[in-house]
């Protein structure tokens, strides 16, 4: 396949700037948001401040990242991202296990936190290795192509996303490891995966859940109790889905204002899991509706690439930053309304938290990469890497 460079100015004019626009509005709309309640939040100055410079920070790399050739960085360091992936993870649970007092995690939280030693916030290695993950396993389902259905290439791939996932687990980060199976689920599905095997997985699923529920905590346990019905334990398991869904019904159509609303000063970790409550408190229907407008958009660009990249891998990259923003705001927005468990997923490039806004605007660069270098090839769409 001939082959010819591009510039940078050339780089910079293929990007699609309504992906980038509206990560960077919705980022805008989350600062806001803080700032109006930050009389209300602890520290809440010091949390539109950590906020914005992540979100100034993250816009910067995802331009950085934009104009880098992305197939040439991942044909090279695939597998270092692999044991990268690894190596942080399995470093979070070491750090939890035997250095306790650097660690994030207190009482039934999970494990997947490290705190930086200087610095007023801590790192969430998860988030950052959805990117990793997304990249190594569409590159590992690329080479898989033509043959993905043979019982051999699945088993391959299990393993593969079995690794990741498994630390996870250990890390009692339940909420972040169904999110990983969605993004799987999505890359799998796109990359010519048979119904037959997700049909057996969810029978599988189904047969291993008792399982399951026995070696989760009584705290998990009743973490999903009180998800699918709050009102059964109102003053423990289901305080915080209530009060975020009366602050929701409190903003009403027109809301109380950027200042204005009471219900949310209530809410635990309104700052971060439950923004969204406090987004409708605050701007009401308005509010709600502008995010969830903005975020369709988004994850729409975002499949229009995976459909216009030129190589199969990068289109399965494309479709695992989308799948990643469908499943967290599908559950973040559902856990707020009281209809889903509460299980700590971040509202992206909306709820508080540096790591969360890096690694998203990490993955917002390396689609606008695939963007900005579709033309670096004269020909549509390049064979997968199993047949070159």
């Amino acid at each position: 396949m001939k082959e010819f460079s591009t510039s940078l100015k050339e780089k910079l004019k293929n990007i699609d700037y309504i992906i980038i626009s509206c990560a960077f509005l919705l980022s805008l709309l989350s600062i806001l948001i803080l700032w109006g309640g930050s009389a209300h939040f602890q520290a809440g100055t010091n949390k539109v401040l950590v906020q914005s410079i992540a979100a100034g920070l993250g816009l910067v790399l995802a331009f950085l990242i934009s104009t880098v050739d992305y197939d040439t960085v991942i044909e090279k360091l695939e597998k270092f991202f692999f044991f990268f992936s690894i190596g942080l993870l399995l470093l979070c649970v070491v750090i939890n296990k035997f250095v306790p007092s650097i660690s994030g995690a207190t009482g039934n939280t999970n494990l997947n936190w490290i705190k930086i030693p200087g610095v007023p916030f801590y790192l969430q290695p998860a988030e950052f290795v959805k990117i990793t993950f997304i990249i190594t396993f569409s590159r590992h389902i690329d080479r898989l192509s033509g043959k993905i259905n043979h019982p051999l290439s699945v088993l391959k791939l299990m393993i593969h996303a079995g690794i990741i996932i498994g630390i996870l687990v250990i890390t009692k980060d339940m909420g972040t490891v169904l999110i990983y199976i969605f993004i799987m689920a999505a890359m799998l599905f796109v990359g010519g995966l048979s119904l037959w095997y997700f049909a057996a997985g969810a029978v599988i699923a189904v047969i291993l859940f008792p399982f399951l529920w026995d070696h989760m905590t009584e705290y998990q346990q009743q973490r999903i109790f009180a998800g699918f019905n709050p009102d059964t334990d109102p003053e423990n398991y289901g305080y915080q889905a209530l009060m975020s869904r009366k602050a929701i019904i409190n903003g009403g159509f027109r809301g109380a204002g950027l200042f204005g609303g009471t219900v949310y000063t209530s809410l635990p970790a309104a700052h971060s899991d439950f923004l969204f409550a406090v987004l409708a408190e605050k701007l009401g229907f308005f509010g709600t509706f502008s995010y969830i407008a903005i975020m369709t958009l988004l994850i729409v660009r975002l499949l229009i690439v995976s459909r216009r990249s030129r190589k199969n891998y990068a289109s399965i990259i494309c479709v695992g930053v989308a799948a990643m923003l469908i499943a967290q705001t599908l559950e973040n927005i559902g856990m707020c309304l009281a209809a889903l468990p509460v299980i700590g997923i971040p509202l992206p490039f909306f709820s508080y938290g540096g790591s969360s806004m890096l690694a998203l605007y990490i993955g917002i660069g390396l689609v606008e990469s695939i963007c900005s270098h579709n033309k670096k090839y004269y020909f549509e769409r390049e064979p997968s890497t199993q047949s070159k």
